[in-house]
């Protein structure tokens, strides 16, 4: 049985994945990976914190690929999965103190400290093409 919908949720989670990594996000998919790229980033990173629910979809992500399409954009492009690949987004979400776990949510850090973030609360209530003007924003502050 547990073979089964673990199967189910890899096939149903794809799509999601696929929607950041066929803009050329790299996904982070263990811990070590997680340490192996974040800290040692040299210049701008983006993380997306991605997950299953409704705002991912319809705002998160959509709102990523359009900022993306930026003249300017962040060195590194990494990606972990909220409630699939638990340790790696553990791990990342180290990297994103003082706040809270969010997920989705999207940070920018430069030389491995973060800089801005935008948590959950600021990415459900508001459109994709704001939250691709707010990433192409801080792509502009701190990306040249």
């Amino acid at each position: 049985m547990s073979m089964s919908f673990d199967r189910y949720m890899k096939d149903m989670v794809q799509p999601m994945r696929d929607d950041l990594t066929r803009v050329g996000i790299e996904e982070l998919l263990t811990p070590e990976a997680v340490e192996e790229k974040l800290p040692t980033a040299k210049g701008t990173t983006l993380l997306v914190i991605n997950s299953v629910c409704g705002c991912a979809a319809g705002q998160c992500r959509p709102g990523v690929a359009k900022a993306l399409q930026h003249d300017v954009t962040p060195d590194h492009l990494y990606t972990v999965f909220a409630g699939q690949e638990k340790e790696a987004t553990a791990k990342a979400r180290e990297y994103l103190l003082p706040y809270p776990p969010s997920s989705p949510s999207i940070a920018i850090l430069k030389d491995g400290e973060l800089v801005h973030f935008v948590e959950r609360h600021s990415i459900e209530n508001r459109s994709a093409d704001d939250i691709a003007a707010e990433l192409t924003a801080a792509f502009d502050r701190y990306c040249k």
